[in-house]
């Protein structure tokens, strides 16, 4: 059996798939037509004007008469300059995915499976009819994110990301992508804050601190921004929930979380420089609660690993990792995933109809 971070592989509810290079956990119902697609956006000096092909939109050129009178048109018009179009080509083909801009000089902020493997990566900014070459600087694919550069680029616009602690269940929010490749500008879909600090999982591990959102996410939206009604953003579309031949899915999409992009950039960072980074490691292997409660049950834990120092046991049910509540598997697959060797852990474990507080320290995962 699998031990814990994110070899344990447990579907969701509703199966979910990552639009574009999609990983699909469930017999989907209806067919991906597209790969992954991005609207535009940012200036460059001028050195890189002549090769974009184009004038370009920027804050600055935007006409207020051109924007439309309500609260999503001028949300829009604020993030417009800051969302990019990626076309990656990889051994496995072709894509199209989308990408914020996150800092003047060119970097940008993606989804990992919009650049996976790949050997080339174009951008093409707002307004622009030809695309500029970028790196990929980093990568994070537990996460699904990943960092990138232009090349001879500067006096970009960068987004605004929006504070986590104030966004809420019912707030509105407007998904921008370029949604099943289609020509021209991009598709914007309006919809609200379904719930937060969802977590998902395929075969690539788990995603937590996501947004779920009714605003439609198709194939193309990958990447893109999922934005406020002041223009900033909450989080990053990376999955949509799929139906298969057991359950239906109905306008359910994931972003991550504004907390989660911004913790994770961090990291992105510092491997861009250099820096590698270590995953934390408990030593356990989880299967599901059967009662309906929620929480994840431990169902082995290796022998003078941090979990058997610790005293967790067999049968345990996690209920919380340093005040984070453990849903399911994947919560906990992810917690673990984002600590470091060395991190003490606070565990809350139902044992026996009792809950007892454990504390653990990890260590880094063992090489596979």
């Amino acid at each position: 059996m699998s031990s814990d971070s994110h070899w344990v592989n447990v579907p969701p509810q509703a199966p979910a798939s990552r639009p574009g290079r999609t990983r699909a956990l469930g017999v989907l119902l209806v067919a991906v037509i597209a790969f992954l697609g991005g609207m535009a956006g940012g200036r460059v000096s001028s050195n890189s004007n002549s090769s974009s092909g184009g004038p370009l939109i920027t804050a600055a050129t935007i006409d207020p008469k051109d924007v439309g009178d309500t609260n999503v048109a001028r949300a829009v018009a604020v993030i417009a300059p800051s969302v990019v179009t990626i076309d990656s080509t990889s051994p496995n083909g072709a894509g199209v995915g989308t990408g914020i801009i996150v800092s003047s000089d060119g970097q940008i902020l993606t989804n990992n499976h919009v650049v996976e493997d790949a050997t080339k990566v174009l951008v093409r900014l707002a307004g622009a009819t030809s695309a500029i070459r970028a790196e990929v600087l980093a990568t994070d694919a537990g996460n699904d994110m990943a960092l990138l550069k232009l090349v001879d680029a500067s006096g970009l616009t960068a987004a605004t990301f929006a504070d986590a602690s104030s966004i809420a269940v019912g707030d509105p929010v407007v998904a921008v992508g370029y949604a099943l490749a289609l020509d021209g500008g991009p598709s914007v879909t309006a919809g609200i804050v379904s719930a937060l600090n969802r977590t998902i999982t395929d075969e690539s591990g788990a995603l937590n601190g996501l947004i779920q959102t009714d605003a439609a996410i198709s194939s193309g939206n990958s990447g893109g921004p999922l934005i406020n009604l002041q223009g900033q953003v909450v989080g990053i579309n990376t999955a949509v929930a799929t139906s298969d031949y057991g359950s239906s899915a109905n306008n359910i999409g994931f972003a991550i979380g504004v907390a989660e992009v911004q913790r994770v950039a961090d990291i992105l960072q510092s491997e861009a420089t250099g820096t590698k980074r270590a995953q934390g490691y408990l030593g356990i292997s989880l299967s599901d609660r059967k009662d309906g409660g929620s929480g994840a049950v431990i169902a082995e834990v290796q022998a003078d690993s941090p979990a058997d120092k610790a005293g967790l046991k067999v049968q345990d049910i996690v209920l919380e990792i340093n005040d984070q509540a453990v849903t399911g598997q994947g919560a906990l697959i992810a917690i673990i995933r984002d600590s470091q060797p060395g991190d003490k852990v606070t565990i809350v474990v139902e044992r026996n109809s009792e809950r007892k507080t454990l504390i653990a320290t990890l260590v880094s995962r063992p090489a596979e």
